[in-house]
């Protein structure tokens, strides 16, 4: 299976880099993954709903252009469905099942994901109501991609 993470903004924390290249080379026997930074949009403290809009669709257009046609694509957003570690694992399990061998996860920037890339998520997943950093939620969905490969296979890992 291949696993794409496209994501706004370039990491700039050395530990978040760390913790993720633990987890892509533990991930690395099961899948192969690929993690595609774009540029994220200037955006003031102070902008208005139509300057908000305009950044979004800007990064939304960066992050359209890596998503292949065939791709399941999975919009992480706060008002997405919620799922268990259980039930992603059971979701790329049954997409591997019926063909669909290429998932990309797509993370906005600091205002979240344009309406395009919305529309074009075959799901939308929350990891729950808090806003985390996106830069921070890059390591929980690695991590959280490598427990659902663990779980597939029946092969132990800490709760």
């Amino acid at each position: 299976m291949h696993i794409q993470i496209v994501a706004v903004g370039k990491l700039k924390e050395s530990y978040l880099v760390q913790g993720i290249a633990e987890y892509a080379k533990r991930l690395g026997p099961y899948a192969k993954l690929q993690l595609v930074e774009v540029p994220d949009e200037r955006a003031p403290e102070s902008m208005s709903a139509a300057e908000e809009a305009q950044v979004k669709q800007r990064e939304g257009e960066r992050l359209l252009s890596h998503l292949r046609s065939d791709a399941f694509v999975v919009a992480l957003a706060i008002d997405g469905r919620p799922l268990s570690s259980e039930e992603l694992s059971r979701q790329l399990q049954d997409l591997a099942t019926y063909g669909r061998s290429h998932v990309a996860f797509v993370i906005g920037g600091s205002l979240g994901l344009a309406p395009e890339v919305l529309a074009r998520a075959d799901l939308k997943l929350s990891f729950g109501r808090m806003t985390l950093p996106h830069q921070l939620m890059r390591l929980v969905l690695v991590e959280q991609v490598y427990r659902a490969f663990k779980i597939m296979r029946g092969e132990p890992y800490h709760k």
